[in-house]
């Protein structure tokens, strides 16, 4: 019977494009956070993209000219599964995941030198890691000693990430569903957020409602350290102490998304603390939502990568002008860079099992054209902090809007879109609190 599961077609898809030779790819080490204490784990994406396997010490093999893929893991041991849980072992690992062979991972240095041999190319992350490097190196030292026995070591040495970059950039139905399924946790958690908001709250308060939302609804993990920023906070592009407390009369931007099964959510809102926009607030809100709207509008297959940042920027320049933060012409301030000052960052990034997931957004010094099955964001923002030549009413406003979004045949799916955006629908989601 075929294998069609999503993993082993892609490993038959990679040894397709590699045509001949091997690959060999490691999952994330196990990392210590203190004394015996460890971080919580978390694999590798190129290697899980592969193999849907999420134990640490785990390597896997493709020898592309058999089609063979081979997985070294941890041995089953019903000892240390008595301390740190369930673990497959070799034979229920090559049974579960499909894999053609599968070996402990203490037999990983005897018998790499044998796959390796007479090989005409090693496909490896060469530079990601310095101890694996020392590894691989000492796999092909061992291959070219067996040179006078007529054995061959791999001739030349490609990046295995610029073929599983390309892969991961197109999202096939089961990727797409995780997405969505990702999405809709993440939405919910944002309504939750503005619903528990109120002067006299702190961040991270707000922050717990998302982490609980999160964990409570199947997600393993916030995809990231979530932003809860109120108030000037919210012109700190990365901040994330999340400690400071909420005030009347001040926004609160949320830049939080969760992880569920290795996919990543994106999304960020900004909103009153006591449920209602000042007409300052609003005018700024409603120029960032406008931007993101002229975005979206550009996100469809033909267009390039840059089109919606540039369609964002045009709308934000412009209203940036009438709010008498830029002076002059749209195009004038364009040329300037005058308006880095209130926006400084770019409208979007692939997303995927990373935040800002694997692929190019160039190709031969072009921006690539946007296909059905991408994935992305879109976040214009503004950002006003306080300055001699800044309208005292616009002080520390902090205003970013995030969707995450799947390219379509005809256009895009914002797969995001549930929580709540415009101003009605923010003050009425706030008001029912």
């Amino acid at each position: 019977m075929t294998d069609t599961t999503p993993f082993s077609m892609r490993r038959t898809r990679l040894m397709q494009q590699m045509g001949s030779g091997v690959a060999v790819l490691a999952t994330a080490p196990e990392q210590v956070r203190n004394r015996d204490s460890h971080y919580p784990y978390r694999f590798d994406s190129h290697f899980y993209y592969l193999t849907g396997f999420t134990e640490p010490e785990a390597v896997v093999v493709l020898l592309a000219s058999t089609h063979r893929a081979v997985l070294f893991c941890r041995d089953k041991d019903m000892e240390r599964e008595i301390w740190d849980g369930f673990r497959y072992g070799p034979e229920a690992a090559s049974a579960t995941f499909h894999f053609d062979e599968a070996y402990s991972i203490g037999e990983l240095d005897s018998r790499l030198p044998g796959l390796l041999a007479d090989q005409p190319a090693l496909h490896y992350a060469l530079g990601q890691d310095a101890g694996w490097d020392a590894r691989i190196l000492g796999w092909l030292n061992s291959v070219r000693e067996q040179a006078r026995s007529g054995v061959t070591a791999p001739a030349s040495l490609r990046d295995v990430r610029e073929l599983v970059d390309e892969m991961r950039l197109f999202k096939d139905e089961a990727e797409q569903a995780t997405m969505r399924n990702a999405a809709a946790i993440a939405c919910a958690a944002h309504s939750r957020a503005m619903q528990a908001t109120a002067p006299g709250r702190f961040e991270y308060e707000i922050e717990a409602e998302l982490l609980h939302h999160f964990r409570a609804n199947g997600s393993q993990a916030p995809a990231y350290t979530s932003i809860v920023a109120g108030g000037a906070n919210a012109c700190v592009l990365h901040y994330v102490e999340n400690n400071a407390q909420l005030h009347a009369g001040d926004l609160l931007l949320i830049d939080a998304g969760c992880e569920l099964d290795g996919y990543a959510s994106d999304i960020t809102r900004t909103f009153p603390v006591s449920g209602s926009f000042s007409a300052a607030q609003k005018d700024v809100y409603e120029m960032v939502l406008a931007a993101q709207s002229a975005a979206l509008d550009a996100v469809k297959p033909g267009n390039h990568w840059n089109q919606p940042h540039e369609a964002a920027l045009s709308v934000l320049v412009q209203g940036m002008i009438d709010l008498k933060l830029c002076t002059g012409s749209v195009d004038g301030v364009l040329e300037s860079g005058d308006y880095r000052r209130f926006y400084m960052h770019r409208t979007g990034h692939w997303l995927g099992l990373d935040v800002h997931d694997a692929g190019s957004y160039k190709t031969d010094g072009s921006w690539r054209a946007l296909q059905p099955g991408m994935a992305l964001t879109v976040e214009p923002g503004c950002y006003i902090r306080p300055a001699d030549n800044v309208p005292e009413a616009l002080w520390n406003i902090g205003i970013r809007i995030e969707d995450d979004v799947l390219v379509t045949a005809s256009g895009c799916e914002v797969i995001t879109a549930a929580a709540p955006k415009t101003v009605a629908e923010i003050e009425a989601a706030m008001r029912h609190a």
